[in-house]
């Protein structure tokens, strides 16, 4: 499995931004069971911070209570990209964006989200400046 995140850059605080996670290797083919994804963040000097994520079956979605409903997580249709949109930014968002996926297939009855040592794969990292 391979993720690779795009959209990172340089807003102006109050914009808004949208990053990507492109993930190739997983396989879709049982509804009821799916992957984790997720997004966290890391900023210079902080240490790594689950922002939110989504399970591939089912699109349900968790957020960290510290982005109080600024960030919004979805899937594509075909479930093979994530998104991560980003509304009102701020300098407190600058950090650099990683998407993660678990290795393991989770069936409907878990609630979740797992914890961040479930997420075997990662992506290269977004870097995302806010001023």
């Amino acid at each position: 499995v391979q993720l690779v995140e795009s959209g990172g850059g340089s807003v102006q605080a109050g914009e808004s931004l949208r990053l990507s996670c492109a993930a190739s290797g997983y396989t879709y083919d049982d509804d009821n069971s799916g992957y984790f994804m997720a997004w966290f963040r890391q900023a210079p000097g902080k240490e790594r911070e689950g922002v939110g994520g989504i399970r591939t079956n089912g699109g349900g979605t968790w957020y960290a209570d510290s982005i109080k409903g600024r960030f919004t997580i979805s899937q594509a249709i075909t479930k093979s990209t994530m998104y991560l949109l980003v509304n009102n930014t701020t300098p407190e968002d600058s950090a650099t964006y990683y998407c993660a996926g678990t290795r393991r297939r989770y069936y409907r009855g878990y609630r979740g989200p797992p914890p961040a040592n479930e997420y075997d794969y990662w992506g290269q990292g977004t870097q995302v400046t806010v001023s």
